[in-house]
């Protein structure tokens, strides 16, 4: 099976479409505060140019139930990134049933110093509604985990998990050699300067996923 490939971070269609044109499976709307936040009518305006079979992904931090459920609806975004405190299950009673059942829902773990804590804690939270966890080393650090401490716990742990932090097209292949993951997910490591992105990295990262897979 293929690895799952987000680009994250986008803020226009040119960078949008060149990510396309890599290859990415999909694409990342940060909501939250950051270098690379983007409002829901600049979402919207992006998405309006991607091919349907692109998942868009909406990017959030501690934000009311209220605010991503108008996002959702707002820009028809097909999933949502969960930073911070947020409650995947007290989301899932709000939305209706067929939101609820195409949204793909991804919790966020930070992991730092005691990942054995974060990843028991977190992990054996509202399983039942998430569909994947997104293991990161800090919202926009740029840097690596500890590979080895988090692959260690992953080994008694279930579900589908996406790699994130620090990742390039040098050391993508290394981290899935490592997690064998669902997916991997790339903001700095793909761009020349916050919000913009290098579409020659944007094909090396793709590459370098697709390389390690063989």
């Amino acid at each position: 099976m293929s690895t799952w490939i987000k680009i994250c971070g986008t803020t226009s269609v040119g960078d949008a479409l060149a990510s396309v044109d890599a290859g990415a499976d999909a694409l990342g709307f940060i909501f939250a505060p950051s270098r690379r936040r983007i409002t829901v009518e600049k979402a919207r305006e992006i998405i309006r140019e991607l091919p349907p079979q692109v998942e868009r992904i909406g990017v959030f931090l501690n934000e009311s139930v209220e605010q991503v459920l108008h996002s959702v609806m707002e820009v028809d975004l097909t999933g949502i990134q969960l930073h911070g405190d947020d409650l995947p299950l007290e989301l899932c009673s709000y939305l209706p049933k067929a939101r609820r059942e195409e949204l793909r829902i991804i919790k966020t773990l930070i992991v730092q110093e005691g990942v054995e804590v974060g990843l028991q804690a977190g992990m054996q939270a509202a399983t039942k509604v998430v569909d994947a966890w997104l293991l990161d080393s800090g919202t926009g650090s740029g840097k690596t985990f500890d590979w080895q401490a988090a692959r260690k716990k992953l080994d008694v742990q279930q579900g589908r998990v996406i790699i994130a932090g620090g990742l390039t097209p040098e050391n993508v292949g290394e981290a899935i050699h490592t997690f064998s993951p669902w997916g991997v997910d790339v903001v700095t490591g793909v761009e020349h300067e916050p919000g913009r992105k290098d579409w020659n990295k944007l094909k090396a990262f793709v590459a370098a996923v697709r390389k390690a897979e063989n």
